[in-house]
């Protein structure tokens, strides 16, 4: 004999199943069951069936209560003191096996002391399993209702999340958008739900349904309950934009881990990057150089201008040639959120804890400067690093050897791709013109046609053609996302010359200003008021950084997107004053 309390009250033996009729009762049964093995006192219980109307003999009707749950037991063939009278209350003693609330518990104590995540999450889904139906809706009681089943239920709604981080850390996005389609839809507020259905339906190329799962979410928050999305969605959302990897987290016992897509996470295997789009020309000669020489380390550089969607390339390529490097492959952040950069030897001590053989791939992203990345260089033969940053490393790859490529703007064709992957084909199709009209203004920068295609997936009877006409008319401020400002041009620029020497900022801000032809050593240097050798050191030093590029004969050519950037920043002065610098 069995009872049941994760659903209807209910008394089973073996197949045959009986749900108990709501009554007084039934309340007496459910208060005792939800703490078994317990002394549940006698005040509680009163409360638990009359509430505020207990009669003025309550003491003998709580004892009559409990004379007519004992017939009940007997009328099931149920034998012995289930119910049984202690100094100060009552106890539902209950024999192993015989009441399902301690197997759940029971079953999730050994899931948590389990190492094995198979192991784990096979005993998480037992537990579950265990839960059928809605919590006790067949006991009457307010009290009960209100203190008891949502701890109870918030036991279930743990357990879920658990076994949904466990699927999407094993790479099964399909498996677990199943159930968390439907515990999202029953939970709407429950931010970490939410949270990991836009994961998963981002890591299974959905990622317009992502983002608009997003904007549903962030709608029910505001309107229902006043708050914005928590700072873990707000991050979902920006790696999405910017088509960054989020692929299986690192182990933790924390119920609701940091995502490993904050920006300061361990190094970790390299899932694939949805929505990934273009640069096949690219791809393929990063991929070349990485597997061409197995007889000694591999060292490949792959800078460009902020935005312009080096991570996401690194990323993508790093899995392509996943079959060269059999030891694995592992990506380390090398920035902190705000910018600053992440000590090598923090990086070096957790990839000594992560990574195996040495025929592996290990891809540094965001590098600030070479001696980031010395220490963090293999020695073994048939090894890679792919190092990404804004910087050349030409002294890196002096000192050490290696390949150097610079991205630059997507092509036409791959822009209106990758505008096309987010918006759906129905859309961009039915505006292609102005699609493509779209790309040219956003300059054919990944991060500017990202946030270009969020504001149109926000605002779905926004016409593409419209979108293009309002922002020309401030075609880098409007480059934004009113909710983060993260998802900012000016503030991806800004933060990028934030790095910089404020001299060497002070200098692309007035040579950014000027007009184009004035962009060689000879115009620099009387814009700047400087000798011709160090106007050529300081334009030397901003295509070093990728803001500028070197073009022939000597001139350099600024992006049109980082120029309006500089002359909005400067108030647009054509004859910007004599910088004062030492040579």
């Amino acid at each position: 004999m069995r009872f049941q309390i994760l659903g209807p009250l209910r008394i089973a033996d073996g197949p045959d199943v009986v749900v108990l009729p709501p009554s007084k009762p039934t309340v007496l049964l459910a208060a005792l069951l939800l703490r078994p093995g317990t002394v549940v006192p006698v005040a509680f219980l009163r409360r638990a069936i009359w509430g505020d109307e207990e009669p003025s003999s309550a003491k003998a009707a709580l004892h009559a209560c409990v004379l007519r749950l004992r017939k009940t037991f007997a009328k099931y063939g149920i034998s012995g003191a289930v119910i049984e009278s202690v100094p100060g209350g009552y106890r539902a003693a209950v024999e192993p096996g015989s009441l399902d609330l301690v197997d759940f518990r029971a079953l999730r104590a050994r899931a948590q002391a389990e190492r094995d995540p198979e192991a784990e999450l096979c005993l998480l889904k037992e537990a579950l399993a265990l839960w059928q139906g809605p919590l006790l809706t067949n006991v009457p009681s307010d009290l009960l209702r209100r203190d008891e089943m949502p701890r109870l239920a918030e036991e279930r709604l743990r357990t879920v999340e658990r076994a949904c981080d466990i699927e999407l850390r094993l790479g099964r996005c399909g498996q677990a958008l199943v159930e968390l389609w439907a515990v999202a839809r029953a939970h709407p507020g429950h931010e970490r739900f939410r949270e990991q259905l836009i994961e998963a339906l981002y890591r299974t190329g959905r990622q317009a349904d992502a983002l608009a799962e997003y904007r549903e979410v962030k709608r029910y928050l505001q309107d229902e309950l006043g708050v914005d999305p928590g700072p873990a969605l707000r991050r979902l959302e920006l790696s999405i934009l910017r088509g960054d990897d989020i692929g299986p987290r690192p182990e933790t016992d924390e119920p609701a881990p940091t995502p490993a897509y904050s920006g300061t996470a361990a190094p970790s295997p390299i899932a694939a990057v949805p929505g990934f789009t273009g640069r096949e020309a690219d791809g393929a000669a990063l991929a070349g150089r990485l597997t061409a020489d197995r007889a000694a380390p591999a060292i490949v550089v792959l800078s460009g201008a902020p935005g312009i969607g080096k991570t996401a390339l690194a990323l993508h390529t790093a899995r392509q040639v996943a079959h060269a490097f059999p030891d694995g492959l592992y990506t380390a952040r090398m920035t902190h959120d705000d910018g600053t950069p992440r000590a090598p030897g923090e990086v070096a001590a957790e990839l000594r804890g992560r990574t195996g053989g040495p025929r592996r791939l290990l891809v540094l992203d965001d590098v600030t400067g070479a001696d980031q990345v010395r220490p963090l260089l293999p020695a073994e033969a048939g090894a890679a690093v792919l190092v990404t940053s804004r910087l050349g490393l030409a002294g890196l790859l002096a000192a050490h050897g290696g390949w150097a490529h610079r991205l630059g703007a997507l092509t036409e064709d791959e822009s209106f791709r990758l505008l096309t992957t987010v918006l759906g084909d129905g859309r961009a199709g039915a505006e292609a013109g102005a699609v493509h009209r779209l790309a040219a203004a956003c300059g054919h920068f990944p991060f500017a046609l990202r946030i270009m295609a969020a504001r149109l997936l926000t605002r779905p009877r926004l016409t593409v053609a419209d979108c293009v006409a309002w922002l020309r008319e401030d075609p880098v401020a409007r480059l934004s996302l009113p909710d983060d400002p993260r998802l900012s041009v000016p503030g991806l620029f800004t933060g990028a010359l934030d790095r910089l020497d404020p001299r060497l900022a002070d200098a692309f801000l007035r040579v950014g200003a000027s007009p184009p032809e004035r962009l060689s050593v000879t115009g620099t240097a009387g814009l700047l008021g400087v000798v011709p050798s160090l106007a050529e050191e300081l334009l030397e030093r901003l295509v070093d950084v990728s803001l500028l590029e070197e073009g022939p004969a000597g001139r350099y050519h600024m992006h049109e997107l980082l120029r309006n950037f500089a002359r909005r920043a400067t108030g647009f002065h054509d004859d910007p004053p004599a910088l004062s610098m030492r040579h």
